[in-house]
């Protein structure tokens, strides 16, 4: 080939459409790899389906026999009274007692550590200390509550002012050990978040003498507000819905309405631990109870979820 030969490059010749990000030949394995996640997508929602599918018809039959008002309603519960009551609302006040209690513990907390390790701790500390976090989110909810029932509680009783002491199992106990229980599962998805502001407004903040404070909540933290909101809701879906430690830690009473902390009560998730031990006829009414107390949980933890999916999507920040 001489050095004065050129080099003809035809446009008919040129790669058309997306020919140049499209491979001729799918890589081994990415074929299986979607037929698994069609496959994960699918199950999902069978799951979910088959939930409803099995609430449906018990609580059906539950609410043929109860007023649906009356069940919203009245302030006593007592299904095995022989003049039963079924009003629920005791035991979804001491539900929502117990995760604010959790909320107030794990949400500043939470979110302190996340600014922590994404602002303020170097590379290698936020390496050591983030995996020990989310280990800690796999400690079973068992282990939590025989903390509170024979650790915190004793000590709580000790520290408390006053003769009228808290109750050998309380609210209070219990919600700071679920707090306490949720606190990694805000941290983790929270630090995500905050770790992926771009570092061009942290860099902006910088340029106009802001402090690292000033970066971490007037900049940084807005512009996670929808990955701080995701964590959040994670973590009161995990509270409404667990199940152990209000068993052990929070008791089994639930004939009235009370908002005291330090007295023991029960829980939508604690009622249906106990009740579906299998003293309970199949086929009663006080068995359909635990249908009827499941759906309610369903609808409430659905309804909390689709809230937060609309919170996401409207504080949204999108970066180029």
């Amino acid at each position: 080939m001489t050095a004065d030969k050129k080099l003809i490059f035809r446009a008919e010749d040129a790669p058309r459409g997306n020919e140049l990000l499209t491979p001729k030949r799918a890589r081994r394995g990415e074929h299986a790899i979607e037929i698994g996640l069609r496959v994960a997508a699918v199950v999902s929602v069978a799951t979910t389906i088959g939930i409803i599918v099995a609430l449906a018809g018990p609580a059906y039959k539950f609410f043929r026999d109860v007023n649906i008002v009356d069940f919203f309603t009245e302030t006593k519960w007592t299904p095995l009274f022989s003049d039963p009551e079924y009003g629920v609302l005791p035991l979804l006040a001491a539900t929502i007692e117990v995760t604010l209690i959790a909320l107030l513990i794990a949400v500043p907390f939470g979110l302190g550590t996340a600014i922590y390790l994404s602002e303020y701790a170097s590379r290698r500390f936020r390496g050591i200390v983030k995996p020990a976090i989310e280990l800690l989110a796999g400690i079973p909810s068992v282990v939590y509550g025989f903390i509170a029932l024979q650790m915190l509680n004793p000590l709580l009783r000790d520290l408390w002012p006053g003769d009228d002491k808290p109750e050998f199992q309380n609210m209070l106990v219990a919600g700071i050990a679920m707090g306490v229980m949720i606190i990694p599962t805000i941290a983790s998805v929270a630090e995500d978040a905050f770790s992926a502001v771009p570092a061009s407004l942290r860099d902006g903040a910088y340029a106009l003498a802001s402090s690292k404070m000033q970066v971490s909540t007037r900049v940084v933290f807005p512009a996670a507000f929808s990955g701080v909101t995701a964590a959040v809701v994670l973590g009161v879906s995990r509270a409404v819905g667990e199940t152990m430690i209000v068993t052990i830690a929070a008791g089994l009473v639930a004939n009235k309405v009370e908002f005291n902390p330090v007295k023991a009560a029960e829980t939508l998730t604690a009622y249906i631990a106990a009740a579906g031990q299998g003293d309970v006829p199949v086929g009663t009414t006080h068995y359909n109870t635990i249908f009827a107390v499941g759906a309610l949980l369903f609808v409430l933890t659905f309804l909390l979820n689709a809230y937060s999916i609309r919170l996401v999507r409207k504080y949204r920040e999108v970066y180029e």
